[in-house]
């Protein structure tokens, strides 16, 4: 469903609309370090993922979104796809992501065979949210 490319300078507008976390500073490194994907559907961007590496070593999806009027259509899923078959490439054998404990995602990532791995609670002022739930998933090996 779709075509899936690192994001570019111009998903900005895009990016930022759908993605309310990212610092916008922080978007030229998503770039730059080719970070970030963006689902085109029918030439027009519908969905992105973001990840960073946790620990230095472990890719972690930091976000994943669809355009609220695209989504049911297996785009979160094509994303995540393509990310952990990149990742896998790379020679990556475990990836992360993570979801407060008070959405949906969480059976999403289940289904797609993410592994409960424990979670945050974070009271602080300024801070303050439900549980974050994290989740990790080993990957294939891929055969050069």
């Amino acid at each position: 469903p779709g075509m899936i490319r690192h994001v570019m300078a111009e998903d900005r507008p895009f990016w930022l609309r759908l993605d309310r976390h990212l610092p916008e500073e922080a978007f030229a490194r998503k770039v730059r370090d080719r970070e970030g994907y963006v689902l085109l559907e029918n030439s027009r961007p519908a969905g992105l993922l973001r990840w960073n590496l946790f620990w230095d070593e472990i890719p972690f999806c930091t976000l994943l979104a669809v355009a609220e009027d695209r989504r049911g259509r297996g785009l979160g899923r094509a994303l995540l796809a393509r990310w952990e078959s990149d990742m896998a490439a790379r020679g990556h054998r475990l990836v992360m992501t993570s979801t407060r404990a008070d959405e949906r995602a969480q059976g999403f990532y289940r289904r797609l065979g993410y592994r409960d791995a424990g979670c945050l609670l974070l009271r602080e002022a300024g801070y303050a949210q439900p549980a974050e739930l994290f989740f990790t998933k080993a990957l294939a090996k891929k055969e050069k």
